[in-house]
């Protein structure tokens, strides 16, 4: 395979990837498309800025109106400007996770389109090892020997039994952090601790 080979491979990938983020959003209803947009506006730093000055013009003029005998809009603790805070924080917690259920969907079909590119990568991989092991073998001209590593590298893997061994592998992993929570602290962690280390020494000579 030459470079200009992995060049287009790698550009078929990329539109690929592109495309799936293309048709993400066309597939977007004019709500959901609302929704991202209101939400671009807000990650703005900008933003920030408007909200403080507004807040603080709102505590101003209040408390101007006091100053020169006025009745105030909202007076002291400022109960309205309270509830129009907790209104927004609301409305914009709300568009937040609206935007993050749409991103997460993106995200679901991006690593499934990558797990499968990975699995089809892997199987031509163990299909080549196995052609260049069998052309091995049937060369007069090259001795004939028990290659173990490349036999097993020819086997395309088993996607289920990759994935069993995973959750095995996650399931160690929780029961050793909790053991590690539940023997840490104190004096009980450092009991733990020698335990879990003397328990190590005894493969040892």
């Amino acid at each position: 395979m030459t470079d200009t080979d992995d060049l287009t491979h790698l550009e078929e990938t990329l539109r690929t990837i592109a495309q799936l983020r293309t048709e993400h959003h066309q597939n977007a209803t004019p709500l959901q498309r609302a929704v991202d947009r209101m939400t671009a506006l807000l990650d703005r730093p900008q933003v920030i800025a408007v909200l403080t000055v507004i807040v603080i013009g709102w505590i101003g003029v209040n408390f101007l109106a006091v100053i020169f005998g006025f009745r105030p809009i909202d007076p002291p603790p400022f109960s309205l400007l309270a509830g129009a805070v907790s209104l927004v924080s609301f409305y914009m917690v709300i568009l937040i996770l609206i935007a993050q259920r749409r991103e997460d969907q993106f995200t679901q079909h991006h690593e499934q389109l990558v797990l499968e590119l990975v699995i089809l990568s892997e199987q031509k991989t163990a299909k080549v090892i196995q052609l260049l092991e069998e052309a091995r073998r049937d060369n007069p001209h090259i001795r004939n020997r028990v290659d173990q590593e490349a036999d097993e590298m020819a086997l395309a893997a088993d996607p289920s039994s990759v994935l069993n061994a995973i959750k095995d592998i996650r399931a160690g992993t929780e029961q050793i952090s909790a053991s590690a929570q539940r023997f840490g602290g104190g004096k009980s962690g450092g009991i733990g601790i020698q335990t879990f280390a003397g328990d190590s020494d005894l493969g040892k000579p």
